[in-house]
């Protein structure tokens, strides 16, 4: 124990230096604030999807003055035909927030939180929160169309929500980001229930972002999320399911190609995460995440992305068990 100790310790001096080495270089950000939004509700709907497109091609056009390439190709994805977006920050890293399907008709709504290293650059990459989002929204449309129609329907919220940390910097060994991310996490699905007072909700969290959900899980007892699935965990900073005090039914599940399978376990003096949730200790029902590695969970075909997907639309008996 205390060798492990040790290296987690060691490990937070090395990428403590990196991140002093790679810290920001102090020039100011050229990306403007964005404007303030009316509150979320289903006749502001639209209000939200226009301003956002709005900070979008503003966004895009100071990409095009500073000569951002990786921001100009992504935003101009952005602005692809059909693509809504509940609100847009292209300050810092980045954060965006997507709608993929019929929000306000929605019967289930599956909010897909991502971990570390995921920005605005990275986001449509199937590896990370939009293009995940959209191969999950685009296998439930499959297994309502096995279904003739039947079953719920499906609206899938991509959320970058939150400053995501570097594997690289020492932020990613803490959880001072993921109770930032909590706290934004906690009034999206406020806001989304008042959009859609319906609807019931699942929470897919994905490596850091299994942290984060951790931290709202409480926080969102009063609301009707009914799943939390943590995949591709480090830890929750919890002790076990029941420490995460929510009513929701808790899945984990980690791929035999994972790399997280090999991250210490531990919590000490605020560095790490703790229990590991797939371990039979920890008490979540763990999933059948398939062989794929740390960041192909929602890729298209995969074991992982076919049992997420009906987490999402809570169709608990037909997921394959670890």
């Amino acid at each position: 124990m205390r060798s492990r100790i040790r290296r987690a310790v060691a490990a937070v001096v090395v990428l403590t230096v990196i991140g002093s080495t790679t810290a920001a270089t102090g020039r100011p950000d050229p990306y403007d604030a964005p404007g303030p939004l009316p509150e979320l509700s289903a006749g502001t709907l639209n209000a939200h999807y226009e301003a956002a497109r709005r900070e979008i091609v503003r966004a895009r056009a100071t990409a095009l003055r500073v000569g951002d390439g990786g921001r100009v190709r992504a935003l101009s994805a952005f602005l692809s035909p059909g693509r809504r977006f509940l609100s847009f920050d292209a300050r810092g890293h980045g954060r965006a927030v997507e709608v993929i399907g019929d929000l306000a008709a929605a019967d289930r709504v599956a909010v897909v939180v991502p971990g570390a290293d995921s920005t605005l650059a990275s986001y449509d990459s199937g590896k990370f929160v939009g293009g995940g989002s959209r191969a999950l929204y685009d296998r439930a449309l499959d297994e309502r169309a096995r279904a003739d129609g039947a079953g719920p329907r499906l609206a899938v919220i991509a959320w970058l929500g939150y400053d995501t940390p570097s594997t690289l910097g020492p932020g990613v060994l803490g959880a001072a980001r993921a109770g930032d991310g909590a706290r934004g996490l906690r009034r999206l699905v406020t806001d989304l229930h008042r959009t859609n007072a319906h609807a019931r909700f699942a929470l897919l969290c994905h490596s850091y972002g299994s942290v984060v959900c951790a931290k709202a899980a409480h926080p969102l007892a009063s609301q009707p999320v009914d799943e939390i699935a943590l995949f591709g965990s480090p830890g929750t900073t919890k002790r076990d399911a029941a420490a995460l005090g929510t009513p929701a039914h808790v899945w984990a599940g980690r791929a035999r190609g994972d790399w997280m399978r090999y991250v210490p376990n531990i919590r000490f003096l605020g560095v790490g995460f703790g229990a590991d949730p797939v371990s039979r200790g920890f008490g979540a029902e763990v999933f059948d995440a398939g062989s794929g590695p740390h960041s192909g969970y929602l890729r298209p075909g995969s074991r992982a992305l076919g049992n997420l997907t009906l987490i999402a639309l809570g169709r608990d008996r037909e997921v394959t068990r670890a």
